[in-house]
């Protein structure tokens, strides 16, 4: 008898760990839950209600293939071996399948899961799948990670001309099994149930995905490039979740898009060219997880940031939280985040620079609330996003280049729809207006506005003199945003 442990893999089509272990004889699939440890990485509460409603899908897609789904429970990761033990033994299992994960805590858990299972004669086997490469075969001439996007890119480029990962085929219906697949929690100690309109947004299954993905292949990839900057228009994929959670996996995304190129990565449909790119992004934040495993424990990717002079404003960073700094596109996006559990990428570099550069407070801040409300969340792709926009991190942005969030607003949301769908308050005010409702002082319309929590001039040249006193700095330049 086969064990597959799920995790960041909620799919049965494409799941290489899955597939194998049904190839090699009759399968049982096992999730543990994991409160604890969950609250410890700060996982949002909608994200935790997302992976418990798409593994309600699953149980049903695997009770077609007559795979029990079972459930058990490790509060924290350091349970799993004792627990995955337990129900080895209990099973008769001869081997434990599961798809790599990378962080830190991920990796220690699987290689002591693996350790005691060994002990006893079970075997445990480990697959490539929630990335392109794996981590450590992409490297420098040097045999180093590589620190710079444009260079791993290239190199990913010619391996995939080489060599496309190729899709997994459903397993085949397997004979039923004496063991019954056990009811799933509705909800998990510690997460609150989100709204149901935030529900609405995010239906779950690999049905679901697949459609998002098939839509955006069909109708949207070739806009990309050109939209997608624009918070406004609906001109992203919407399956960052659904990646994260494993219900559609990177090659299933890769190949999608190849078939709307004539199979081309860096030729032929800019838009699809650019969404390639995107997630090669993914992908090569997840390598630097695993070549540079301090980002991973809170720490800067260049050590010398680490000494900034980071702001104490806990009233500053709750109005960001909040959304009521006074800046019109911050709080917009904000109130998206709280009430949607996403935020439109070009955004997340807005309120991230806004945060670590104007209001010079601790990238590590943002980078937690962020996750404690994001539907996507992964640790990979937010540490990455917050550590380039607060210059602190690998291919980041130079520390002099710093967003201006009112010329962002006006030239990404020049009409003010995205601005007025998020802060109706300021509803009334006209295309010009919206995006500095300031200039108008108290008048009537934007009276429950508030003014602006800084000054955006005055507070840009606090955070280069910042960056500017730090031991070993990047070479100064100016560049205004």
């Amino acid at each position: 008898m086969q064990l597959i442990w799920l995790r960041s893999d909620l799919r049965v089509l494409d799941n290489t760990a899955l597939a194998a272990a049904t190839a090699r004889g009759p399968t049982v699939a096992v999730y543990l839950l994991s409160p604890e440890q969950w609250l410890e990485h700060d996982d949002a509460p909608c994200k935790v209600d997302f992976w418990l409603r798409n593994l309600k899908e699953l149980s049903r897609a695997l009770a077609k293939l007559n795979i029990p789904l079972l459930i058990r429970m490790a509060s924290r990761w350091d349970e799993a071996p004792a627990v995955l033990l337990d129900l080895c033994q209990q099973l008769k299992i001869d081997a434990v399948h599961v798809n790599e994960e990378y962080g830190v805590h991920e990796s220690s858990r699987d290689t002591a899961v693996a350790e005691t299972l060994k002990a006893q004669g079970i075997g445990f086997y480990s697959y490539l799948d929630q990335l392109l490469f794996k981590p450590g075969t992409v490297l420098t001439r040097t045999n180093t990670y590589f620190q710079v996007f444009s260079q791993f890119r290239k190199v990913c480029y010619d391996r995939l001309r080489g060599s496309l990962p190729s899709l997994i085929a459903a397993p085949a219906i397997q004979a039923p099994l004496a063991i019954s697949s056990d009811t799933l929690p509705s909800n998990v100690e510690g997460f609150e149930t989100p709204s149901e309109s935030l529900r609405t947004l995010w239906p779950a299954g690999e049905a679901e995905a697949r459609r998002r993905l098939n839509t955006f292949a069909d109708a949207q990839i070739d806009y990309y490039k050109d939209e997608r900057d624009f918070p406004a228009k609906p001109g992203t994929s919407q399956l960052s979740a659904y990646l994260a959670a494993g219900v559609i996996s990177p090659r299933q995304c890769l190949h999608a898009a190849l078939q709307t190129n004539q199979g081309e990565f860096d030729s032929g449909k800019v838009g699809a060219v650019t969404w390639i790119n995107e997630l090669l992004w993914r992908e090569f934040y997840k390598h630097i997880l695993v070549g540079y495993p301090r980002v991973s424990r809170h720490r800067a990717f260049r050590p010398e940031t680490e000494a900034l002079a980071w702001r104490n404003a806990p009233e500053d960073l709750l109005a960001w939280q909040e959304a009521r700094t006074g800046l019109p596109i911050i709080d917009a996006a904000m109130r998206q985040l709280l009430e949607t559990g996403w935020m439109h990428n070009r955004l997340r570099m807005v309120v991230a620079m806004f945060l670590t550069k104007n209001l010079l407070i601790d990238w590590r801040e943002g980078e937690r609330f962020f996750m404690r409300h994001l539907i996507d969340g992964d640790l990979a792709a937010n540490n990455g996003g917050w550590q380039w926009s607060s210059s602190t991190g690998t291919d980041s942005a130079p520390y002099f280049r710093i967003f201006n969030p009112q010329s962002q607003s006006e030239k990404f949301d020049a009409e003010g729809l995205f601005i007025k769908q998020w802060l109706p308050e300021l509803a009334g005010l006209d295309k010009k207006e919206v995006h500095n409702p300031a200039n108008l002082g108290g008048l009537f319309g934007v009276a429950d506005y508030p003014s602006p929590i800084v000054n955006l001039s005055t507070s840009r040249q606090r955070a280069l003199a910042a960056f500017k006193d730090l031991p070993s700095r990047q070479q100064a330049g100016d560049f205004h945003e």
